[in-house]
């Protein structure tokens, strides 16, 4: 039973990581497209590379802004699981 909850936090935990190094990089592609879709809208520009090109940018510039703290999140994360393998029997 102890095992069963060390397994819970640990997908907990593992979740959690996700959302965190996940979560500005899908906000910004959101809001880069709900913006450039409204300008689309508003001005009535159909132009697909218009849609395109603004989010990856954004993207790129958001994953190249968190890259030295999502490894470093990462990495504190793996330190964890490795930490813990002699709990589950697998040392």
């Amino acid at each position: 039973m102890d095992l069963d909850i060390q397994v819970m936090d640990l997908a907990r935990e593992m979740l959690l990581t996700v959302v965190i190094l996940a979560g500005p990089v899908l906000a910004v592609g959101l809001i880069v497209g709900v913006a450039v879709s409204l300008f689309q809208a508003l001005t009535s520009v159909q132009e697909q590379t218009l849609s395109l090109v603004p989010k990856m940018m954004a993207v790129v510039m958001v994953v190249l802004l968190f890259l030295a703290p999502a490894i470093s999140i990462m990495k504190d994360f793996f330190i964890r699981i490795v930490a813990q393998l002699n709990t589950f029997g697998l040392s």
